[in-house]
């Protein structure tokens, strides 16, 4: 796909998101909606998956550290292929399969449950350790919110993957700068976030995490860089894509009604 192609997968993205969080009545729209155009690039471009063979040996692993952005890879796992775009429309319902946080049990695609803040980097150490000592050549890429990273575990899990040389590891931070309570500057200061990962040992690309050109650079040079990990900081917008969710925190837990539905779809170029 080029990066017109690209960018039309990712407002699809945004749609199902949308739409599935009205369906809901519940869920976390504004940093599903920062993160699409992340997870587009890396499904649709960089990472080697197939979902007609999802257990396939040596591929490329994605793990979604901010767990309750689900809906964001729901809809991008439907959109690659892996199950219809209308099971996602069942988020949150009771005996569904589409939590509101992510279950490799129950969900095809998904390489790990997360939830829990902090927990996802770590479990994308563990795989990219694995990975090495099988020689696999799967690379494994973790994206985590820029609140999450005020969690112990993040900087326990950074320091483990530069001792170990994890060259075969990309993190995201998806930095949008709104949490659930509001801004991280007001919050829990969470900048510098690049120096902080280069004290760390990582090597650290600056990107803007909605310039699908640029996101694209980002990670062919993260998988060619040797002996760190590389962690990818996206300037993202919150609720990106959608004017009335935008920059804002009054969107990080709450579904839009039907009008409000209607008005976002319409401003992604879609319709209920």
């Amino acid at each position: 796909m080029d990066c017109k192609e690209l960018q039309k997968t990712a407002a699809q993205i945004r749609m199902t998101i949308i739409k599935a969080v009205s369906a809901a009545g519940s869920g976390h729209p504004g940093g599903s909606l920062s993160a699409a155009d992340i997870l587009t690039t890396l499904y649709f471009r960089i990472m080697d998956v197939d979902p007609k063979d999802p257990q396939k040996p040596g591929r490329d692993k994605f793990i979604l550290s901010k767990g309750h952005a689900a809906p964001v890879l729901y809809a991008t796992l439907a959109e690659k292929g892996f199950f219809p775009k209308e099971d996602v429309l069942t988020l949150r319902k009771i005996n569904g399969k589409f939590q509101g946080h992510p279950d490799m049990n129950k969900v095809i695609g998904v390489e790990m449950s997360t939830g829990s803040l902090g927990q996802g980097l770590s479990a994308a150490v563990g795989m990219a350790m694995a990975n090495k000592i099988d020689r696999n050549p799967g690379r494994i890429y973790a994206l985590m919110g820029d609140g999450e990273i005020q969690e112990g575990m993040i900087w326990e899990a950074a320091m483990s993957a530069s001792h170990y040389k994890l060259d075969n590891l990309t993190g995201i931070v998806d930095w949008n700068g709104i949490q659930i309570d509001g801004r991280n500057d007001e919050i829990m200061t969470v900048t510098p976030v690049a120096d902080k990962f280069k004290a760390f040992g990582w090597n650290v690309i600056n990107a803007d995490g909605h310039d699908i050109k640029e996101l694209i650079d980002a990670f062919e040079k993260a998988k060619v860089f040797k002996g760190k990990p590389t962690v990818i900081v996206a300037k993202t917008v919150k609720g990106k894509g959608v004017s009335f969710m935008e920059n804002t925190n009054a969107w990080h837990g709450k579904a839009p009604d039907e009008d409000q539905t209607k008005k976002a779809l319409e401003e992604l170029g879609g319709a209920l």
